[in-house]
């Protein structure tokens, strides 16, 4: 009989209840018992909807408050001695005072803590909060929510699999916090904590416990891979009998097949959509005692199943393996999409042709039901019926006028290399622009957006209601937007931004301005803690029929004689935070949307909007977790971005943002993609970031690194920041170094950002001086 499984599933809530319940917490509107009770809710809707659809093996511990490693630091006790200051100053009961402190830091009676550093989750737009490892690291239990959670479960009637964060992968998505050591060397005071964690579980009756691995998919160095036979030997030992499900997913295992193949574990799971071409030599080498879970899938884009493509794979599997060793399943978790799409009726913005290609997270376990109860060959009259609707939407979609326009592609396919290279080098170009705008060494500036307050949100939320009128809603934005200028005229600031209060989401916003997209209402996904996006649909060919931020840059820029920022999001990341349609190369994708980028680009320069900053934070997001894979995406990426600034002239200043990333392995492309000015997320790793802009590679152009941390409510201090500064200054020549926030500044309230910026302005005049 053919298992059907999930490997986990979104925990914000179809309505972003998390998120509220969070928020009205560290607002101290709630009580710990009322956040947990609204937590207790989502996990119970979310078991029984999984229940209800027929899933076998249904996950628990895949809930988080903020995030899963985060949740294994807690577990494992590797909490960084800088909280000991604050044990006294919280409430212990719960530790969600302690497990907040270290993913948004802590600021209250005398005790000011920095946050964990956070970073991506791997290729996706999820971001994690980093173990921090010390060489002396210790390792206790110190949490039981793997327990807690999997009891709680059980007294609602509902068996699940325990998800638990694989040793070898948590140290790995760590970082060493000094220097002599390396952290996959502190494997073996980790197991014993693990051995602990399985054998609870397995004395709680526990019948399968989930182990994921994601690092089995990726480049791993031999010293790492050759740790995995023994590491879950001590595992397998410690699970006493439970079934142990190791999940690897993002990739296909390639090299690391031999060695996730013969681990002594009872199920692997394959991500067949990262992979699908895989199988055949997987299958060729699969031991007698191994199950396969196939992820067929696709866990982290919203298109229906192929079930034809699914079925011919699961076959293949079923042919060689027989139907007791092989399980359906979606190819990773379900944390990336959305929770229902019975929750959209907004045909306008979701037309129904484009609603009928879509499956949101319950749908998705509707198609593993179905494609094992296909497979299996018992076909019952509904799961025939809707075998032959999967196959009329593939039909729908791949000869819909609404995806193809032949002009977009022509343009695309015309695209040279002078349409990707600035007419001067950088040299000249900085000669033209120190000319043009006269700014002062360590220029202060800001990512681009400033406090979405209550009251703006209102007024976006009233005008598309219709309680008020276009002509009220510009008013109100204009007001704002002048108070905003007026404020960093006061504070001092050297390169204005017009505070984007008219925009909803940096990729959101220009995706309705665009054809080829399609929105949802409630299609929210995860970005990081209470952060919750709703990517927009590319579905078509990316066009742009009109202006789209030209407006309130230039209505900015004539309130001042300060130069203002015009505010764009790059291609790269529009189509990073999208779902991409899967029907033709991303690649293509990315040059429509670049070449929508710089008909906007040359339309700023034209209204006088002179300094333009083209946001690219996901460039480093987007690159292939396999080294061998790199380098074809680089190209098209930087040239894409290339594409969307070069056509300007010489003393146009293109600025572009990215952040919470590492850029060691990638610091020439970026250089390569030869913006004047970077600005870029620093100030969590205290500037450890910066040495790959100064090793043996020295970035060329300008630089603007983070002097502090918009994800934490706390205020740095200005010798906080004239530290940073100065570090800073001591690997990057001072004449290419800004000063600014590390992001925008939409999630903060307007005291801690006015006194923020009031410190940052302060710090960068006492580096003038200094200089």
């Amino acid at each position: 009989m053919l298992l059907t499984n999930n490997l986990g599933y979104p925990r914000v809530g179809a309505f972003r209840e998390l998120k509220k319940a969070n928020e009205s917490y560290w607002a101290k509107k709630i009580s710990a018992e009322e956040l947990l009770n609204v937590a207790a809710e989502i996990r119970k809707g979310n078991w029984k909807t999984q229940k209800d659809a027929g899933i076998d093996l249904i996950p628990s511990n895949d809930f988080s408050f903020y995030d899963q490693v985060l949740d294994f630091t807690l577990t494992v006790g590797a909490i960084p001695a800088r909280y000991n200051s604050l044990l006294n100053k919280i409430d212990r009961k719960y530790n969600l005072d302690l497990y907040f402190a270290l993913a948004r830091g802590f600021q209250e009676d005398g005790v000011d803590v920095t946050a964990q550093e956070m970073t991506k989750w791997f290729d996706t737009n999820y971001h994690y909060l980093v173990p921090e490892f010390t060489k002396n690291q210790e390792f206790k239990l110190t949490s039981e929510k793997f327990l807690n959670e999997y009891n709680e479960a059980k007294g609602l009637g509902i068996e699940t699999k325990p998800v638990v964060l694989g040793p070898i992968t948590y140290l790995l998505l760590g970082k060493e916090k000094e220097e002599g050591f390396n952290r996959i060397d502190l494997i073996d005071k980790l197991i014993p904590v693990y051995e602990e964690i399985l054998g609870k579980l397995a004395a709680a009756g526990a019948k399968y416990i989930q182990i994921d691995e994601p690092f089995l998919a990726l480049d791993i160095d031999e010293k790492t891979k050759s740790l995995y036979a023994s590491v879950f030997e001590k595992l397998k030992a410690a699970a006493n009998g439970t079934k142990l499900i190791v999940a690897t997913y993002f990739e296909a295992l390639r090299d690391n097949e031999d060695t996730a193949l013969n681990l002594p574990v009872d199920v692997l799971h394959l991500d067949l959509v990262r992979g699908e071409n895989h199988l055949d030599t997987v299958l060729a080498k699969v031991p007698a005692s191994l199950t396969l879970s196939l992820g067929v899938v696709e866990g982290r884009n919203i298109w229906k199943n192929d079930y034809e493509k699914s079925l011919g794979l699961i076959k293949k599997a079923v042919d060689a393996l027989g139907k007791d060793r092989v399980w359906v399943a979606p190819s990773s978790s379900l944390l990336h999409v959305p929770f229902d799409l019975d929750n959209e009726d907004n045909e306008e913005s979701l037309p129904a042709e484009v609603k009928n290609w879509l499956a949101f997270a319950k749908q998705k376990l509707a198609e593993v039901k179905d494609l094992a109860i296909l497979a299996e060959g018992e076909v019952d009259a509904k799961t025939a019926e809707r075998f032959e609707a999967n196959k009329q939407a593939a039909e729908s979609r791949r000869t819909s006028p609404l995806i193809h326009k032949p002009e977009v592609k022509e343009r695309t396919a015309n695209i040279t290399d002078d349409d990707a290279t600035r007419t001067s080098k950088f040299a000249s170009r900085k000669e033209a622009q120190k000319a043009k705008f006269g700014l002062p060494d360590f220029a202060t500036t800001t990512i681009g957006s400033f406090p979405q307050t209550k009251d703006v949100r209102k007024w976006r939320a009233d005008l598309k209601k219709g309680a008020i009128t276009q002509e009220q809603y510009d008013k109100e934005i204009a007001e704002e937007t002048e108070r905003t200028i007026r404020l960093q005229e006061q504070l001092d600031i050297d390169v204005l931004v017009h505070g984007e209060f008219e925009r909803n989401d940096m990729v959101e916003y220009f995706g309705e301005q665009l054809a080829g997209y399609a929105f949802t209402k409630n299609g929210w996904v995860q970005s990081y803690g209470s952060r919750c996006v709703k990517p927009p649909i590319i579905f078509g060919d990316v066009y742009r029929p009109s202006d789209m931020t030209v407006r309130w840059s230039a209505y900015a820029q004539s309130l001042t004689g300060r130069p203002v920022k015009g505010m764009l999001t790059g291609p790269v990341t529009i189509l990073q935070w999208s779902f991409v349609r899967n029907d033709q190369p991303r690649s293509t994708t990315t040059y429509q949307i670049a070449l929508a980028i710089l008909d906007e680009v040359q339309a700023l320069e034209k209204a006088g909007i002179k300094i333009i900053q083209i946001d690219e934070p996901a460039i480093r997001e987007g690159l292939p977790l396999r080294k061998a894979d790199q380098k074809d995406y680089l190209n098209w990426a930087v040239r894409s971005f290339r594409v969307s600034s070069s056509n300007v002239d010489d003393d146009t200043q293109i600025h572009t943002h990215m952040c919470y990333s590492e850029f060691n392995d990638i610091i020439e492309d970026i250089a390569a993609m030869d913006a004047d000015v970077i600005t870029i997320e620093t100030s969590r790793s205290q500037m450890e970031l910066l040495d790959a802009f100064a090793a043996d590679f020295k970035y060329p152009n300008d630089i603007g690194p983070g002097v502090y941390d918009i994800h934490s409510p706390r205020v740095p201090s200005t010798e906080e920041m004239v530290d940073l500064l100065r570090k800073a200054k001591a690997v990057v020549p001072a004449e290419q170094l800004w000063v600014n926030p590390d992001c925008g500044l939409k999630t903060r309230a307007w005291p801690e950002t006015k006194a923020a910026l009031e410190s940052m302005v302060e710090a960068a005049k006492i580096l003038r001086a200094e200089a």
